[in-house]
């Protein structure tokens, strides 16, 4: 088996932020004589969250067993998960920071699964994967990050799953998204379809003419006199 070294896009700050919160916890349930220290757990769970490598990867990486790698960078995703922001404290300090607008978009994050696991399936996207929900700014600042559902869930829908439209509508903020949110609500702007490509509207039923009325036997004895 080969190693090699690899280098993470992060600043320091993001380690040493993810260290202190992993030290406290340890402290917190007085957990000793781990196999990584705190900075060693937070260097692995941002190699996993940045680069998607495997926990067999990651295992070989730190060395430690595979098992240890899942707990270790479960147990440190859920820590970063309780301090996420809540939806509706997100989009008030975006509306007080001065925020013009925000971006509603749905992005799929890919999984391995079989062809038979049809709920995770993105027809959208062709592939296995969880649907989440993403709030932005307009340079892309991330706002609000949604939980995980499946990749077959269409992006209206689990942007009403989170209870994103209403608390949108409620700040009071303008709202750009892609035409997957159409029909969501007045507050939300999405793309003008094109005359032509949605469905033809359905024409009123039209009064009988009179050559036309009367049962069928009528017209048919009336069009035999006519010939005779």
């Amino acid at each position: 088996m080969l190693f090699y070294r690899s280098s993470l896009p992060l600043s320091r700050s993001t380690l040493e932020y993810l260290t202190g919160v992993l030290r406290r916890h340890r402290k917190q349930i007085g957990s000793k004589g781990r196999a990584l220290t705190a900075g060693q757990q937070a260097l692995m769970t941002l190699a996993y969250l940045k680069n998607a490598e495997t926990f067999a990867q990651l295992g070989a990486d730190f060395k430690v067993g595979t098992t240890t790698a899942w707990r270790y960078v479960n147990e440190a995703v859920k820590l970063l998960s309780a301090r996420s922001p809540k939806l509706t404290k997100a989009l008030e300090k975006a509306k007080n920071g001065g925020l013009l607008y925000v971006v509603l978009d749905g992005t799929l994050i890919p999984i391995d699964r079989v062809a038979a696991d049809r709920p995770f399936y993105s027809g959208k996207h062709k592939k296995h994967g969880m649907n989440l929900q993403v709030i932005a700014g307009p340079d892309g600042t991330i706002v609000w990050v949604s939980g995980s559902l499946p990749g077959s869930v269409h992006d209206l829908r689990a942007a009403r799953i989170w209870g994103i439209i209403r608390a949108l509508a409620d700040a009071g903020l303008l709202v750009l998204a892609d035409k997957g949110y159409v029909g969501a609500g007045r507050h939300i702007k999405t793309p003008r379809t094109r005359a032509g490509t949605g469905p033809s509207p359905r024409r009123p039923p039209t009064a009988p003419t009179p050559s036309s009325a009367g049962p069928a036997s009528e017209r048919t004895r009336s069009s035999r006199h006519g010939r005779s």
